[in-house]
């Protein structure tokens, strides 16, 4: 049997002995003194004093270890595992996390997976991942909707859950600010509407049937489609952008630590000041798109105001109002839930901040256009 101490040939002082024994093909190592962390260097140093190319089992002996601590016993496990193909065992009352250090130097000598290759699973196959995964989308939507009812339900016997200053900054920012550039594009697109129909009634000697034209689709599509889609642009890609760079920030965490709700702080004000606003909204695009169609048909057509006022009264049926403004509750319910529930989803960077910023507006356009549809069929059926 051979015996080495390593605490002999060190310019340390004998706090920390390290005593190696051969023992056949096996190897004995004993621990001895101190071995918390003020000790850490005169360890590292008698470590790095090990021979290497070892064979065989090494059992560590704790028995005169004196307060093992963590770093002292990581840089045991560390230098161990250099030194050859050696089977590490412990003996002498080991200290109680020494399992935990031996599981994570595991882990951490374990080759990395190789990728598994891609399954062939054909078109079938990506139907079914895309149906899957559809469905969970739909479900998460589906939950977000209900912790909105939550709040909204709550509200009824606590109603400064719905946080009246924050509700009304955002009234301000989503329908107030959006005024001239929802009245503008309202009043440019009705004149390029009377424009073109007055091109193409004039060949029959009906301009008078331009008002009837520029009336019935400014209130019952135009008006509300037009500013439905410039708030989804507007409002609906602020809201996912502001809440997302919450979610980078941690500061919807922080609320909930704090024991505060965010769908109550940060998605339900937004939704129902985009409830109160659109609608105002459409009134004033209406507004503004059949003022640009009476200014056409003054100056192209020569239809003086009192005509239009009138031919307007005449196109006017008792629904043809509000079968616009009706849908913009709805456009509203829908590009908020969107943004927000979209910037609830940003997660790790600022691209993907960007990039659900991105789905938030073209999905808030799409399921906007895809209601109006619904609408425009429904309201056939019940002849409104």
């Amino acid at each position: 049997m051979s015996s080495r101490s390593l605490s002999e040939s060190s310019a340390w002082p004998s706090m920390t002995v390290l005593k190696l024994e051969g023992e056949g093909d096996d190897w004995r190592l004993h621990l001895e003194g101190e071995w918390s962390l003020s000790a850490i260097a005169q360890i590292e140093a008698q470590l790095q004093e090990l021979p290497g190319g070892l064979h065989g089992t090494m059992i560590c002996d704790w028995s005169r270890a004196r307060a093992p601590a963590l770093g002292t016993a990581w840089a045991l496990l560390m230098r161990l595992h250099g030194l050859g193909s050696l089977e590490i065992r412990h003996s002498g009352d080991p200290p109680h996390f020494l399992q935990l250090l031996q599981k994570l130097a595991a882990e951490r000598r374990a080759p990395p997976a190789a990728p598994e290759p891609p399954e062939s699973v054909g078109w079938v196959g990506e139907l079914g991942r895309s149906a899957v995964l559809q469905g969970r989308h739909a479900q998460g939507v589906l939950d977000f909707f209900g912790r909105i009812l939550v709040v909204l339900g709550d509200a009824i016997s606590r109603p400064r859950a719905l946080r009246p200053s924050s509700l009304a900054r955002h009234i301000y920012e989503t329908g107030i600010t959006a005024i001239p550039i929802v009245a503008l594009i309202a009043f440019l697109i009705s004149v390029i509407v009377a424009y073109l129909g007055a091109q193409q009634l004039s060949r029959f000697g009906a301009d008078i049937f331009v008002v009837d034209l520029v009336t019935i689709s400014v209130l019952r599509e135009m008006g509300v489609l037009l500013t439905a889609i410039i708030v989804a642009g507007r409002s609906g890609s602020a809201f996912a952008a502001e809440i997302g760079t919450m979610q980078l920030n941690e500061e919807t965490d922080a609320l909930r630590a704090m024991g505060m709700n965010p769908i109550e702080l940060l998605v339900v004000p937004r939704v129902l000041a985009l409830v109160i606003a659109l609608p105002l909204l459409t009134v004033i695009a209406d507004a503004m798109g059949l003022a640009g169609g009476g200014l056409l048909s003054l100056l192209n057509l020569h239809i003086p105001l009192v005509q239009f006022t009138y031919r307007l009264r005449e196109a006017l049926a008792p629904t043809t109002f509000w079968a616009g403004l009706i849908k913009a509750p709805v456009f509203a319910i829908l590009i908020a839930i969107v943004g927000t529930y979209r910037g609830m989803q940003v997660r790790e960077s600022a691209r993907e901040l960007g990039r659900l910023t991105t789905v938030a507006v073209v999905q808030s356009i799409f399921f906007v256009i895809l209601a109006d549809a619904l609408f425009a069929i429904l309201f056939v059926q019940i002849d409104f």
